[in-house]
C-alpha cells in the first residue's frame, strides 16, 4: 500500500494537501479500505489511455475520487444540502471515459496535432510533460471537480475561441466547497447562462525546448565553466613561466590566476540570462517565486561581474603582506583587496560545498516540505516535483568523485605540460598549452606588413589572425579530449571491475572441463532454494548437519535435471547433434543420492583409452598404478564407472544360472586381486585392448537390438569369456576349476563338452534387452565411454553453444541472490511491442531470389552445422535433400529462428515458462518423482501437471503488443495467421492490439456529438481451439498513437501485464533456456537494497547474435557488446548514471505504472523513447542497477546502409535529448561529478564528435589562412633567420585527434576479459586488416552530421532499417542518396582544402612536414568519400557497375512530383533532403548562411594568387572574380533557356548555339592568356576557387528558400544543384569503375568483407556465385 501510493502521497505533500486516503483504525476494516483504494487507482489507470503518461494528472483524478469513495464508505452528508455525497461522474457505464478521460485526451490529441510530424517548433505546442507538469502547481485545483472545461488548461488555440463560452452545468459537491484541500484554490463556478472570459492558451510549463547549441551550456554550465576557468588558469600560469607548482602561490601569480573568477561571474550571468530567454514562452505557468529568483539570478552575477573587474583593475599589485614567525614554506604571504572580494564571492558556494560533502543533509533539505528547507533550497534550484533527493550514498559519491578527479587531473596535466609531436595521431590527448606560449609571444613581436592578398584589417596588430589560427583548434581539442580520457579510464576501471566480478573465468571448453566439477556446488548455492534455518532451541547440530548433507545430495540430482534440460534445448535449437547431446547429458539415477556423480561423457573423452594405455604398459606395484590413475579424478571415475557398467550389462544380459555363477566367480577373483593389491601379478594387462575391442563389439550389438544378431551376441560373449579366462588371467580361473571339479571324467573332455554350450542355450542370455529407456541410456553411455576419443574434447563444436555454455558456467560463480521457491518468487511479465516487422519468414520469402540469394540458401551456408543438425532432427539423412522432402513449416521455423523475427523472440521468452515449470516441479516433487523425470511425471500425473501450469501462469505472462493485428486480420494479411500460430504453439502467450470499428450514429448525433465516428478499443486475445478468443476489451477515447509509435504501442497494452516486475523486450531479441533458470535470482534483486534505495530498474547484459559473417556485422557486434558490457558496467557502478537504453531491462512495475510508464511518448522530442524512462526514473529517485550474470540475445543491423540509418536515428535522438527538460534537470541537479558522468555518457559523446569534425575544418581553414595570406611563409622565414625552433614546431603541428578511432579501446578490453587478451589482440589486428578504422571513422561522420543538423534545424525522425538478414548489394544511387550531404560533400570539401593547401605551401614547406600534418585528414576525407563502396558487397563487380551507372543516369534526370518516391527521382530526393530547412527558425537559417560564407572567404584567398592578377592586392580583384562567377551563371542560364526552347523542335540550331558559346568561351580564354598572362595554373585555381563558391551560393539559396521559392532564381538553383550532384557522382563513380576492371580488387573486397566467414570455413563463394548467376 505504501509503495503503491508513494507517488500520490509525495504529490500531496509537495502541494501542501492532505491525502484523501483515510483508513479506519480497525485492522480488518483497514485492509478492506486498502483494497478499495488500490482497486480505484487501478481502475482509473486502466481506463486512462494516453493519460497514463501523465502520472500527476492521475494523482489529481484519484485525489478527488478517493474523497468520493471515502464519503460513500462512511456515509458522509453534505453540510449544505443535507444529502449524502455521491460521485460527481456516477451513472453510465462509460461515464468516467466520456466525462473525464475523453476531455483530457482531447487536449493531448489536439496539442500533438500542432506538432505536424515534427515540423513545428517545440515551443508552439504542449507535449505530455507540459500537460503533466501543470499538475505540479496548486493552480491545477482551479480545474475543479467536476472539471471546468472552460479552464485555460483545456484551451487549445485561443485564436479559434473568439466567442465567449457557456460553461457546462455542474453540481459542486461538498468537497468542492468545504474540503480543506480545495477551498483556497477553487474558483467559483458561474451559474449556467453566465458568460465567462475567453480561454487563454497556457503555453509551455516550466521548460521550453529551444533549438540551440546554448542548451548544452545551459544544462551543463558547471562543466563548461570549469573547463573555461581551467584553460584560463593554465594560460596565465604558462605566461608566468612557472618552474615549480609552488610558485603559483606568489602574490602576483596568484592574483592573476584568481582573475578567473571574473570569468566565472560573467559565465554565471550568461547562464542566468539564458534561463530567462529560454523560459520566456513558459512565463504564463511560472509562479512569482521563480520569477523573483530568475531576476535575482541575473542581478547578483551582474553585480559581481561589475565589482570584481573594478577591484582587479584598481587594486592589482597593492598587497598587504604578513610574515610567519616560524620557518614555514609559506614564508611571507600577501593579499590584495581583489583577493578579499574573491573570498566573499566564493563564500556563496560554501553552502553548496557542505551539501556535497554531506549528501544526506542535501537530500533531506531537497525532499522536505518545511518552510526552512524550502527557503534554503530556493536559491540553489527552482522547486520542482522531480529532481529532488537524487543524492547517492557517501561511498558511491566517493567512488565516482575519485574517478573524475583522476580523469580531470590527467587531462589538465597533459593539456598543460606535454607537447604534441607534429602531425601524429597519438593515443593520448595532447593539447599544447605551455609549449605554445613562447611561439605566441614571438608571433606577436614579429611585424608583418606585406600580405599576399588585400588585408581587410591592416590596423590589427600582433598578428591576431595567425594566433587565432594556431590556438583555435587547440582550444577545440581541449574541450573534447576529456571524452578520449573517459574511454581510457572506462577501459581501465571497467576491466578491473569485470575481473573482480569473475567475468571471463571460464572462456574455453578446456576451462569448462577443469571447473565442471564445481558447477553442482555453485548451482546449489544460487539456483536451488534453500530451506530456512530452524532457529528453535533443542535441535542438535548433528541433525542440522545431516539435513544439510541430504540437501546437498538432493541438489546434485536437481543440477543433473536442469543440466540435461539445457542440453535438450540446445538440441531443439539444432546447435548440437544427437551424438553431441548424448555426450553432454548426465545420467539420472538413484546413485546420485549417494553422492556418486556420473559426469557427462564429453568431460571424460579419451580418459578410458588413456587409462588403458597406462595399465597396459605399466610395470610396478598396484598402489603406484592406482596413484597414477587417481591423479586425474575424471580418469579414475571413468575406470570405475566402466567396470560397474560392465558388471551391470552382464547382470541383465546373462540370465543362465550356470553362466551367472561363472561370471560372478570371475568378478570375485578380480575384485579379490584388487583388494590384495595383486592385480598386476594376477592379470596380463597387455590383453586389455583385446578385451576392450570385444566389449565394444558386444555393446554395439546390444544398442542395435536386432534379434537376428543373437548368434553374434553369443559369440561376442564367448570371445570375452575366452580372453578373460585364457589370456587375461595369468594363474587361470579358480572359479572354473572349482565348478568343473564336481563333474566326472577327464578335464579336457569335460571342457570340450561344456564350452560350446556356454551362453549358447536359449535361456542363457536375455536378448534383445528389455525395452527400457534407462537400460538403453546406460548401455549407450557405456559404449560412448569406451569409444569416445580426442574429438569429444571440442564438444560442443558449435561456437554459439560453446559461448552459451561457458557463460552459464561463469555466471554461477558471480554474485547473485539465492533463488526462492517458484511459489515465493516475484511474478513478472514480458512486454514485446510489434508493428510491421517479420513474424516468420513466409515460404515465398524463403525461396525468393530478389536480393540475388534466397534467405534459406543464405541460412544454409551461414549455419552449415545447424542445418545438418536440423536435417538429422527431422529424420532426413541426405544433406543435399531438396526442400520438398522437408516439412515446410519446420523449414520456415528453422530459418525464422535464425533471423530477427518475432517468432524467435517469442520462443526465447517462452523459455521462462518452461524453466518455471521445471523449477516448480523440482520444488514440489519427491526424490522418486525426480528420478522418473519431469516429462514422465507431467504426462502421467494430470493433477501435478495442472498445478505446474497454474503456478507458471501465475508467475509469468508474455504479452505481445501487435499494433496492427486487428487490421491484418480484417485484411487477410498472412502475418495475422502467423501470430495466431504462435499463440497456438504457446498457449500462455497473449496478444494485445488496437481494434478500430466504425460507430453507427444517427444524423442528429453526428451534429450534436463531438465524439469520433470510429470506436477504438484495446483488446487482449488468446488462442482457443485454433482461433483467437477475446479475453479483455477496454474502450479508448480515440486513436492511441498520438506521439512516438513504440511507447504508445507499449502504453495501450501495459494494462494487460501482471506481476511485480515488467521486462521490456524488443522484437529483435532472443532468450536462452539456461538463462531463464536465473530469472528467480535476478528478480530477487528488487528486494536487495543497494545504497539508499532498492532498485527500480535492473539492467542485464546482451549478446549480439548478428555478428555472423559480414565484417561490418562483426564490427557492429563488438561495438554494441562493449557498450552493453563494459560501458554499462561503469555507468551503473561507480558512475551511477546508467539509464534505460531499450535493452532487456526489468522494471519495478508498481513504481513505473504510478510514475508514467516504461517510456515517454512526446512526438519528436522523445524519439529515443527508452532512455527517457531511465531519465524519469532517476529524476523520481529511482535506482538503476546492472547485473552481468544474466544475458539475452540482441540483433543488430548487418549492412552499412542499415547501420548508418540506425546511427542517424540515435544521433537524432541524442539531439532531441539535448533540448529536453530531462537532460537539463539532470545536468543542473546532479552534483558536479555525477553531472560529468551524465554528460560524457549521453549527449557529450555526440557533441564531442561534432567538435572533432569542426576542429578539422578550423584547423584546415586556419592553415589555409596562414598560407594564402602569406603569414606562414613570413613567420617561418623569420623563425629560420632567428633560429626559433619552437615557432617552427608550432606552425607545423597537428592538433586534431580522431575520436572515432579511440572509442574501440573499451571493446578490446572487453574482448580480452571474456576471450583472453591474446585473442583480443588477434581480433584487433584482424579488424584493422578488415578496415575497421575506415568503418569507425565513417560512422563517426554519421553521428556528428545528424547530431549537429538536428540541433540546428530539427528533422529528427524514425528511420526504419529493415533488419534484413541477407547482406545485399546497394546501388550507387542508393548510396549517393544516403551519404551525399552527410559524407560526400564534406569529403570533397576537405579534399579541396588539402589540395589547395598543398599547392600553395610548396615554396616554403617540405613534403614530409605536409604529410605528417595532414595524413589523418586525408584518411578521413577518403574514408567519407569511398567507404560506402568499399563495404558494398559486389561493389567492384563489372556487371553491377554497369547496372548502377544506368540506374544513376535514369535517377538523376527523372522529374519529381507528387507520388514519386525519392529513390525514383533526384528531384524528389532533393526536396526531401532539404526538408528540414523549410521549417527551420530564423536563427538557424542565419547560422547556415554564416557557415556558407567560408566558401567566399576561401575564394577571396585564392583569387589573389592568380597569375592574371599580376600580384595586384586591390579589392577590385575580388570584385572581378564575382563578375566572372556571374558570367558563368549567365552562360549556364542561357544554355538552359536554349535547351528549353530549341532542343525539342530546333535540335540543330541548339547544337550550333552551344558550339558558338563554347567557341566564345575558348576565344575569351585564349585572349586573356595572350593579353593578361592567364596561365593553365590560373584555370586550375579558378576551378578550385569557384566550385566551392557555387556550392556556397546553393547553401545560401536553400537557407532563404521561403523568400525565393516560386521564382526563376529557385528554379535556377535546382538546375545548379542537379549539375553539382551529377558532377560529384561522376567523380565518385570514375575510380570505382576503373578499379572494377581489376579482378584482384573484387577478390580483395570479398576477402575483407567476409574474412570472419573464411576463418569459420563457411561458404561465402556459393552465395556470391548465386548472385552473379542471378545477375546473368
Amino acid at each position: 500500500m505504501k509503495k503503491f501510493f508513494k507517488n500520490y502521497t509525495d504529490w500531496c505533500k509537495f502541494l501542501g494537501r492532505k491525502s484523501n486516503i483515510q483508513l479506519p483504525y480497525l485492522k480488518e476494516e483497514a485492509q478492506q479500505y486498502k483494497l478499495l483504494y488500490i482497486g480505484l487507482y487501478l481502475l482509473i489507470w486502466g481506463e486512462a489511455a494516453n493519460i497514463r503518461f501523465m502520472p500527476e494528472c492521475l494523482c489529481y483524478i484519484f485525489h478527488h475520487m478517493a474523497y468520493e469513495l471515502h464519503s460513500l464508505l462512511v456515509g458522509a452528508v453534505s453540510m449544505e444540502t443535507g444529502e449524502r455525497i455521491m460521485p460527481v461522474y456516477g451513472g453510465g457505464s462509460e461515464s468516467f471515459l466520456n466525462n473525464v478521460v475523453f476531455h483530457l485526451y482531447k487536449v493531448i490529441h489536439e496539442e500533438a496535432m500542432k506538432n505536424r510530424n515534427g515540423t513545428t517548433d517545440h515551443s508552439s505546442w504542449r507535449n505530455y510533460d507540459d500537460l503533466n507538469e501543470f499538475f505540479w502547481s496548486e493552480d491545477c485545483f482551479q480545474i475543479g471537480w467536476p472539471m471546468r472545461l472552460e479552464h485555460d488548461f483545456f484551451c487549445i488555440d485561443p485564436s479559434s475561441d473568439s466567442k465567449t463560452k457557456k460553461p457546462r452545468q455542474s453540481v459542486r459537491t461538498d468537497e468542492d466547497k468545504k474540503s480543506p484541500n480545495e477551498d483556497e484554490e477553487m474558483e467559483d463556478i458561474p451559474d449556467e447562462g453566465h458568460k465567462v472570459r475567453e480561454g487563454k492558451w497556457l503555453g509551455k510549463t516550466n521548460f521550453v525546448e529551444i533549438r540551440s547549441f546554448w542548451q548544452i551550456f545551459r544544462s551543463f554550465d558547471r562543466m563548461w565553466s570549469f573547463l573555461i576557468l581551467c584553460l584560463q588558469a593554465m594560460i596565465i600560469m604558462a605566461s608566468h613561466d612557472l618552474e615549480s607548482p609552488l610558485e603559483v602561490f606568489d602574490a602576483t601569480v596568484l592574483e592573476d590566476v584568481m582573475s578567473i573568477f571574473i570569468t566565472s561571474a560573467a559565465l554565471k550571468l550568461i547562464r542566468a540570462i539564458l534561463d530567462i530567454v529560454f523560459t520566456w514562452k513558459a512565463r504564463n505557468t511560472i509562479d512569482s517565486y521563480k520569477i523573483r529568483r530568475n531576476v535575482l539570478k541575473v542581478l547578483v552575477p551582474m553585480i559581481w561581474t561589475i565589482t570584481l573587474p573594478i577591484y582587479y583593475i584598481n587594486h592589482r599589485g597593492k598587497y598587504t603582506c604578513y610574515s610567519t614567525q616560524s620557518q614555514s614554506w609559506l614564508g611571507e604571504w600577501c593579499y590584495s583587496s581583489y583577493m578579499v572580494a574573491v573570498a566573499f564571492y566564493l563564500m556563496t558556494n560554501a553552502f553548496d560545498m557542505v551539501l556535497f560533502l554531506v549528501p544526506v543533509v542535501g537530500k533531506y533539505i531537497e525532499t522536505s516540505n518545511s518552510r526552512i528547507c524550502t527557503m534554503l533550497s530556493w536559491w540553489r534550484q527552482p522547486r520542482l516535483y522531480v529532481g529532488r533527493g537524487m543524492q547517492e550514498t557517501q561511498l558511491s559519491q566517493f567512488k565516482y568523485t575519485m574517478f573524475w578527479v583522476l580523469l580531470m587531473l590527467s587531462k589538465v596535466i597533459f593539456s598543460y605540460q606535454f607537447e604534441c609531436n607534429g602531425g601524429s595521431i597519438n593515443f593520448f590527448p595532447t593539447v599544447q598549452i605551455k609549449p605554445l606560449i613562447s611561439p605566441t609571444r614571438q608571433i606577436m613581436r614579429i611585424g608583418i606588413k606585406n600580405y599576399d592578398w588585400h588585408e581587410l584589417f591592416p590596423k590589427v596588430k600582433s598578428n591576431a589572425g595567425a594566433i587565432a589560427a594556431i590556438w583555435a583548434p587547440i582550444i577545440l581539442v581541449y574541450f573534447m579530449d576529456a571524452q578520449i580520457w573517459y574511454s581510457v579510464y572506462c577501459s581501465i576501471f571497467g576491466g578491473v571491475y569485470g575481473i573482480l566480478h569473475h567475468l571471463g573465468e571460464i572462456r574455453t571448453l578446456g576451462m569448462l572441463r577443469i571447473r565442471f566439477h564445481s558447477l553442482p556446488d555453485a548451482f546449489s548455492a544460487y539456483l536451488i532454494p534453500h530451506k530456512e534455518k530452524d532457529n528453535k532451541e533443542g535441535i542438535s547440530k548433528w541433525f542440522l548437519c545431516l539435513r544439510e548433507k541430504a540437501f546437498e545430495k538432493n541438489s546434485i540430482v536437481k543440477f543433473v535435471v536442469v543440466w540435461n534440460q539445457i542440453i535438450s534445448s540446445f538440441r531443439e535449437e539444432d546447435l548440437i547433434s544427437n551424438r553431441e547431446m548424448h555426450l553432454m547429458k548426465m545420467p539420472l539415477s538413484s546413485e546420485l543420492f549417494s553422492g556418486q556423480i556420473r559426469w557427462p561423457v564429453f568431460l571424460l573423452a579419451n580418459k578410458f583409452s588413456t587409462a588403458l594405455s597406462i595399465a597396459r604398459d605399466f610395470s610396478g606395484k598396484d598402489a603406484d598404478l592406482l596413484r597414477k590413475i587417481k591423479r586425474d579424478d575424471y580418469m579414475y571415475l571413468v575406470v570405475t564407472e566402466c567396470y560397474d557398467s560392465l558388471k551391470y550389462v552382464l547382470e541383465i544380459l546373462v540370465v543362465g544360472d550356470f553362466e551367472q555363477r561363472i561370471i560372478s566367480g570371475i568378478l570375485d577373483e578380480i575384485e579379490g586381486s584388487i583388494g590384495c593389491s595383486t592385480l598386476l601379478e594376477d592379470l596380463n594387462m597387455s590383453e586389455l585392448p583385446a578385451l576392450h575391442t570385444k566389449c565394444v563389439e558386444l555393446l554395439e550389438l546390444l544398442v542395435e537390438g536386432n534379434e537376428e544378431q543373437y548368434c553374434n551376441v553369443v559369440k561376442a560373449l564367448q570371445d570375452i569369456f575366452e580372453i578373460v579366462t585364457s589370456d587375461l588371467m595369468l594363474k587361470g580361473c579358480r572359479t572354473l576349476d572349482s565348478l568343473y571339479a564336481h563333474r566326472d571324467g577327464d578335464d579336457s573332455e569335460l571342457f570340450t563338452h561344456i564350452e560350446p554350450q556356454l551362453f549358447a542355450s536359449a535361456r542363457s542370455i536375455h536378448f534383445p534387452l528389455p525395452d527400457s529407456g534407462l537400460i538403453v541410456d546406460k548401455i549407450k553411455r557405456f559404449l560412448l565411454l569406451l569409444t569416445t576419443r580426442d574429438k569429444a574434447m571440442d564438444i560442443p563444436s558449435n561456437l554459439e553453444a560453446q559461448r552459451r555454455i561457458s557463460f552459464f558456467a561463469t555466471s554461477l560463480f558471480m554474485d547473485m541472490p539465492r533463488a526462492p521457491k517458484v511459489r515465493n518468487m516475484l511474478s513478472f511479465s514480458v512486454l514485446t511491442p510489434h508493428y510491421m516487422e517479420d513474424v516468420k519468414y513466409s515460404s515465398e520469402e524463403l525461396h525468393s531470389n530478389k536480393e540475388g540469394v534466397s534467405i534459406l540458401f543464405y541460412m544454409q551456408k551461414i549455419f552449415p552445422d545447424e542445418w545438418e543438425n536440423f536435417l538429422e532432427r527431422v529424420g532426413t539423412e541426405n544433406l543435399n535433400a531438396s526442400n520438398d522432402e522437408i516439412n515446410e513449416e519446420d523449414l520456415r521455423n528453422w530459418a525464422s529462428f535464425r533471423g530477427q523475427t518475432l517468432c524467435r523472440t517469442v520462443r526465447g521468452m517462452m523459455y521462462y515458462q518452461k524453466a518455471l515449470k521445471l523449477q516448480a516441479f523440482l520444488d514440489m516433487a519427491a526424490d522418486d518423482d525426480i528420478l522418473q523425470g519431469y516429462d514422465a511425471i507431467g504426462k502421467g500425473n494430470d493433477t501435478l501437471s495442472a498445478q505446474l501450469d497454474a503456478l507458471a501462469d501465475m508467475k509469468f505472462t508474455h504479452v505481445i503488443s501487435c499494433q496492427m493485428f486487428g487490421s491484418h486480420k480484417s485484411s487477410g494479411n498472412p502475418q495475422a495467421q502467423d501470430i495466431l500460430d504462435l499463440m497456438i504453439r504457446y498457449p500462455s502467450l497473449r496478444v494485445a492490439y488496437v481494434e478500430e470499428k466504425e460507430k453507427i450514429v444517427s444524423e442528429k448525433e453526428k451534429i450534436v456529438s463531438d465524439r469520433p465516428p470510429t470506436v477504438y478499443s484495446s483488446v487482449l486475445v488468446k488462442a482457443v481451439n485454433g482461433f483467437d478468443q477475446e479475453i479483455y476489451r477496454i474502450k479508448l477515447p480515440g486513436p492511441p498513437n498520438i506521439g512516438e509509435g513504440k511507447p504508445e504501442n507499449q502504453n495501450h497494452s501495459i494494462i494487460f501485464t501482471r506481476g511485480e516486475a515488467l521486462q521490456a523486450i524488443d522484437m529483435n531479441q532472443d532468450n536462452y533456456m539456461e538463462e531463464a533458470f536465473k530469472m528467480r535470482n535476478i528478480l530477487q534483486e528488487f528486494l536487495r537494497e543497494r545504497g539508499q534505495r532498492p532498485p527500480t530498474i535492473l539492467g542485464m547484459r546482451e549478446h549480439i547474435f548478428t555478428g555472423s559473417v559480414s565484417s561490418l556485422a562483426w564490427f557492429m557486434s563488438y561495438q554494441e557488446t562493449s557498450f552493453v558490457t563494459i560501458g554499462q558496467r561503469l555507468l551503473a557502478n561507480p558512475l551511477r548514471v546508467r539509464f534505460h537504453y531499450g535493452h532487456p531491462d526489468l522494471f519495478e512495475r508498481i513504481f513505473h505504472l504510478t510514475r508514467g510508464g516504461v517510456s515517454k511518448a512526446s512526438k519528436t522530442v522523445n524519439l529515443s523513447e527508452d532512455v527517457f524512462a531511465g531519465f524519469n526514473t532517476t529524476l523520481r529517485r529511482g535506482n538503476i542497477t546492472y547485473h552481468e550474470y544474466m544475458q539475452v540475445g540482441k540483433g543488430r543491423d548487418v549492412g552499412l546502409n542499415q547501420i548508418s540509418k540506425f546511427e542517424a536515428k540515435v544521433a537524432n535522438g541524442n539531439s532531441e535529448q539535448t533540448l529536453s527538460r530531462d537532460i537539463y534537470r539532470l545536468g543542473r541537479r546532479f552534483d558536479f561529478f555525477r553531472m560529468l558522468s551524465c554528460y560524457f555518457t549521453t549527449i557529450g559523446f555526440y557533441f564531442n564528435s561534432l567538435i572533432s569534425v569542426i576542429g578539422i575544418y578550423v584547423f584546415l581553414y586556419g592553415q589555409l589562412y596562414l598560407v594564402l595570406s602569406g603569414l606562414q611563409r613570413a613567420l617561418l622565414l623569420e623563425a629560420r633567420i632567428q633560429n626559433i625552433k619552437s615557432l617552427e614546431t608550432a606552425l607545423a603541428s597537428q592538433s586534431f585527434i580522431q575520436l572515432g578511432l579511440l572509442t574501440g579501446l573499451p571493446m578490446v578490453i572487453e574482448i580480452g576479459l571474456e576471450r583472453g587478451f591474446l585473442n583480443a589482440l588477434k581480433d584487433f589486428v584482424l579488424m584493422q586488416l578488415q578496415l575497421a578504422a575506415v568503418f569507425f571513422t565513417f560512422s563517426f561522420g554519421t553521428k556528428s552530421h545528424y547530431y549537429g543538423r538536428t540541433i540546428l534545424h530539427g528533422g529528427a525522425k524514425y528511420r526504419p532499417t529493415g533488419r534484413k538478414v541477407v547482406v545485399f548489394h546497394a546501388s550507387f544511387t542508393e548510396n549517393y542518396r544516403l551519404y551525399s550531404r552527410s559524407h560526400f560533400v564534406k569529403g570533397f570539401e576537405l579534399l579541396l582544402l588539402l589540395i589547395v593547401y598543398d599547392l600553395f605551401r610548396r615554396s616554403f614547406q617540405s613534403n614530409m612536414a605536409y604529410v605528417l600534418i595532414t595524413y589523418a585528414i586525408w584518411f578521413m576525407s577518403m574514408t567519407w568519400l569511398f567507404a560506402p563502396f568499399l563495404f558494398n558487397p559486389s561493389g567492384f563487380n563489372w556487371g553491377k557497375i554497369v547496372d548502377d551507372w544506368k540506374g544513376w543516369n535514369k535517377w538523376i534526370v527523372q522529374q519529381g512530383g507528387i507520388g514519386i518516391h525519392q529513390d525514383k527521382s533526384w528531384q524528389s530526393w532533393w526536396y526531401d533532403e532539404q526538408d528540414h530547412l523549410r521549417h527551420s527558425g530564423l536563427g538557424s537559417r542565419l547560422i547556415e548562411i554564416l557557415l556558407s560564407l567560408r566558401f567566399f572567404i576561401y575564394q577571396y584567398g585564392l583569387v589573389y594568387h592568380l597569375d592574371i592578377s599580376r600580384q595586384n592586392k586591390n579589392f577590385i580583384v575580388y570584385v572581378l572574380s564575382w563578375v566572372v562567377i556571374v558570367m558563368i551563371f549567365l552562360l549556364i542560364k542561357v544554355v538552359n533557356l536554349g535547351r528549353k526552347y530549341f532542343s525539342a523542335n530546333y535540335h540543330l540550331v541548339f547544337r550550333l548555339f552551344k558550339a558558338l558559346i563554347f567557341l566564345g568561351v575558348l576565344a575569351t580564354i585564349i585572349t586573356l592568356s595572350i593579353i593578361c598572362d592567364l596561365s593553365f595554373k590560373d584555370l586550375v585555381v579558378c576551378c578550385l576557387a569557384f566550385l566551392p563558391t557555387g556550392w556556397g551560393l546553393i547553401l545560401v539559396a536553400q537557407a532563404v528558400r521561403p523568400k525565393i521559392e516560386g521564382t526563376a532564381l529557385w528554379h535556377f538553383t535546382r538546375v545548379f544543384v542537379q549539375a553539382y550532384d551529377y558532377g560529384m557522382g561522376i567523380v565518385l563513380f570514375a575510380p570505382i569503375a576503373c578499379l572494377a576492371w581489376l579482378p584482384i580488387i573484387s577478390a580483395f573486397q570479398t576477402r575483407f568483407l567476409f574474412n570472419e566467414a573464411f576463418s569459420r570455413r563457411l561458404h561465402i563463394q556459393p552465395i556470391l556465385a548465386a548472385k552473379k548467376k542471378k545477375h546473368r
